[in-house]
């Protein structure tokens, strides 16, 4: 943020006028400053979900919901998930720059080395029912690496900061793998240190002591572009929610737990799962206009899943990557001719030329084609959160790291518009 502002806005409330100032980012909305209208006026803004609030200063991630455009340090997500790599991507969220070779050489021996569980944890994990859902597992397991490793707590100490970043990193597919192997009743698999991140995470889901397993490129390739695309996506609910537990100064194990618990709402991180369902409801093309209609009479609670987003007013550009990486997967597996790719397919071409689409635009974001491809890879909806969680990490990561090291940070405490009971005088129970 700008150290002086060079604008200001005024507001009068019952005849006193309060001048504001107006702080200007590298690009995107300029906001003004209301941190002392309260002690000013003796009033607060009104802002139902934060839709008009930002929250922090930021220099990590950035979103143009008009152009449909999502930047990383400045770097767009298509070239990203075209010519990058999960863990390069992870050092720049982390430290701000793509890294040299050498650079990216430790980062990823760092990781590397890290990949295993406290083997005490496989108890904890039998601590659930079977059929316990994977995001149930993770939230409690991510939460419980404070009881395991307490050298990486104080969140003071830099050092300890950056041992806790690298083992999030870390170990998240193995706690994600583990949670899909136990919900299925096979063994844990342990992580391979001559894998590749994404391929390692995809040999510990399907892999079995039984038999020798292989990770096709293709799809360690498609894992990883789907891991890269959901690093970071800004002041989200999760990530505001990570930044939230951050400010009282939890450790950063609870503060990621507090986030994988966020994202597990349909309406957040399950919003991929949704659309698969609702793409197997339509089944055929030949149904599409059917539930087109629907999606049009406001009367029908039926809604379209995977179009639109709150922030994106155009097409998302996550979904775009994830459309070519969902064709690759399919013709992999056999199934370019799936009813679920042509409802998928014509529902986008329906979206892009439909005026009711254009002029409330709803475009389709990442959630329209993710489903699809984890699918195909062999995940069961269940898991599908799950990986989102996993590709979050960084993200929560970066963005936790920038809170507890920002100087104007301070506990989050929001405020409220109070509409209940004024005072009133207790009532015995005999007179009630």
């Amino acid at each position: 943020m700008t150290e002086t502002a060079k604008r200001s806005a005024t507001i009068s409330v019952d005849g006193k006028t309060v001048e504001l100032p107006i702080y200007d980012g590298t690009v995107g909305p300029s906001v003004i400053d209301v941190r002392k209208l309260y002690a000013e006026t003796g009033h607060f803004t009104y802002d139902p979900g934060f839709t008009s609030t930002a929250s922090c200063d930021s220099i990590i991630t950035y979103i143009d919901g008009d152009k449909g455009e999502l930047l990383y340090r400045g770097y767009p997500i298509d070239q990203l998930a075209d010519d990058s790599h999960y863990l390069e991507v992870c050092y720049l969220l982390l430290y701000g720059e793509l890294p040299s070779a050498a650079q990216l050489e430790d980062f990823e021996f760092r990781v590397t080395t890290h990949t295993m569980l406290h083997e005490q944890m496989t108890n904890f994990y039998r601590g659930f029912r079977r059929d316990a859902h994977p995001m149930a597992i993770m939230c409690g397991v991510v939460g419980a690496l404070s009881a395991f490793y307490h050298d990486s707590t104080d969140i003071t100490d830099l050092e300890q900061r950056e041992i806790a970043s690298v083992r999030m990193v870390a170990k998240m597919p193995t706690i994600a793998a583990w949670a899909y192997k136990y919900s299925i009743g096979q063994p844990f698999v342990y992580p391979r240190n001559d894998l590749d991140y994404a391929a390692n995470f995809m040999h510990m889901c399907f892999s079995t002591p039984c038999e020798e397993y292989h990770v096709d490129p293709i799809m360690a390739r498609a894992m990883d572009r789907i891991m890269t695309l959901h690093a970071d996506h800004e002041q989200n609910a999760s990530t505001s929610t990570v930044r939230l537990a951050g400010s009282s100064n939890a450790n950063p194990f609870a503060c990621i737990a507090a986030g994988v618990a966020c994202l597990w709402g349909p309406a957040h991180g399950g919003a991929n799962e949704a659309c698969l369902a609702m793409l197997k409801e339509i089944g055929t093309v030949d149904r599409i206009p059917e539930f087109i209609e629907r999606a049009k009479d406001k009367d029908d609670p039926f809604r379209l899943m995977g179009f639109g987003h709150r922030v994106y007013k155009n097409y998302d550009p996550r979904a775009k990557v994830m459309q070519e990486t969902a064709k690759e997967v399919l013709e992999l597996v056999g199934v370019t001719d799936s009813p679920i790719l042509q409802v998928a397919q014509e529902l986008e071409r329906i979206s892009l030329e439909d005026q009711y689409f254009i002029d409330r635009k709803l475009y389709p974001n990442v959630d329209f084609y993710s489903g699809i491809v984890l699918s195909a890879m062999g995940f069961p909806t269940s898991m599908f959160t799950a990986i989102f969680a996993m590709s979050r990490t960084v993200g929560w990561i970066a963005q936790w790291k920038e809170m507890v090291e920002d100087p104007q940070q301070r506990i989050g405490r929001p405020r409220q518009l109070y509409s209940g009971a004024g005072a009133r005088n207790y009532v015995d129970l005999s007179k009630r």
